[in-house]
């Protein structure tokens, strides 16, 4: 009995359509997926529609659907992995818990972060609110978390692109560190009030983050490296501030 696929569950057409259409890399033991921003990578309360759930739609002839190994906030898109097999699951766990991970994550920042590249390191911490769980920034009782973040392009002293490779997996870590350095992730109200928000923006209230790349430990072979197009959201924001990424290869956090 132990050995029985998991029962399957209804996924509507449009939303496995939805989900085949997201993915960005695919063979025998992985499946990437460039997550749409809006959708929760697992349920949670009162969320029914999820990676998780909807993973269903991915089993592309295998027995169970596809597991997640890691999860990206709901309103955070880009890429997103899965395991094949309870055996490359564990294998791309393994790999996150030794840190033999390298994730690249774009946003768009209300301000400019001075100076223009650098590292944050600043512990946090979980706290109950009014309004819900909020991270807070916490050295002595929070757990360390550190960031490394390179300006790639500004418009004016307005809003500037950024690159983010966070070093710890800590929740909310990218958007708390952003609005430490003085310049919320554009969109994130929850952390940056209303100095998160530009007059104008169109699609201004949506998160501007966007997990741009992996590279990671294959569990079978070498090693993995994809890359997410970013979302038409953040594209149409970054035209209307004139903001324009670097030319391909170039390695903002090269020595």
């Amino acid at each position: 009995a132990e050995n029985r696929p998991a029962p399957r569950r209804e996924v509507s057409e449009s939303d496995a359509e939805m989900m085949r259409e997201a993915v960005l890399y695919r063979d025998d033991h992985i499946l990437v997926l460039n997550k749409p921003a809006g959708l929760p990578s697992q349920g949670g309360s009162g969320q029914t529609r999820h990676v998780d759930g909807l993973s269903e739609a991915l089993r592309f002839g295998y027995e169970d659907k596809p597991r997640l190994v890691h999860r990206l906030d709901r309103d955070t898109s880009g890429v997103l992995l899965l395991a094949r097999s309870a055996r490359a699951a564990a294998g791309l766990a393994k790999a996150f818990q030794a840190r033999d991970t390298e994730k690249r994550y774009l946003a768009i920042v209300r301000g400019l972060p001075r100076p223009d590249r650098g590292h944050i390191d600043a512990g946090l911490a979980k706290r109950a609110g009014q309004k819900g769980e909020r991270v807070e920034w916490d050295d002595d009782d929070g757990r360390a978390a550190r960031t490394d973040y390179a300006v790639l392009d500004r418009a004016a002293r307005t809003a500037a692109l950024v690159v983010l490779r966070p070093l710890t997996g800590r929740t909310h870590q990218l958007r708390v560190h952003c609005q430490l350095l003085g310049t919320p992730i554009l969109g994130d109200g929850k952390y940056g009030g209303a100095d998160a928000f530009i007059d104008g923006v169109p699609g201004g209230k949506q998160l501007h983050l966007h997990a741009r790349s992996l590279d990671i430990a294959h569990p079978a072979r070498g090693r993995l490296r994809v890359e997410a197009p970013m979302p038409a959201e953040f594209l149409a924001t970054m035209r209307f501030l004139g903001l324009v990424p670097p030319p391909e290869g170039e390695d903002p956090f090269a020595p």
